[in-house]
């Protein structure tokens, strides 16, 4: 047998080999990616059933509300409401303010 026909039967040999080792992989990883999704559809399908089971209509006597509230934003309180907490200021601080209160610029 010539070198070249040798080489030809190696190469059938090993395709031969090859060939359905692949098929098989290939065919696995699809049956798997398969499973996946059908996994996926069942569980999408659960999720749909829980949510509208949980969800409970809701009427509006006047139609839908067209303002919003308004947001509760901070307010402001006179100093005479912090009562006897808001006279008595730490030492550093009222040292502090009497150091502002002398500051002179340049």
């Amino acid at each position: 047998m010539s070198k070249q026909t040798t080489f030809t039967l190696a190469c059938v040999v090993v395709l031969s080999a090859l060939l359905p080792g692949v098929a098989g992989y290939l065919s696995a990883r699809l049956d798997a990616l398969e499973a996946a999704e059908r996994n996926l559809q069942a569980l999408e399908a659960r999720l749909h059933v829980r949510e509208a089971r949980d969800t409970r209509p809701v009427s509006f006597p006047g139609g839908p509300c067209l303002r919003t509230p308004a947001t509760p934003r901070f307010q402001q309180v006179p100093a005479i409401a912090l009562g006897e907490y808001g006279k008595r200021l730490p030492d550093w601080l009222s040292g502090l303010l009497r150091e502002v209160g002398h500051y002179e610029r340049d």
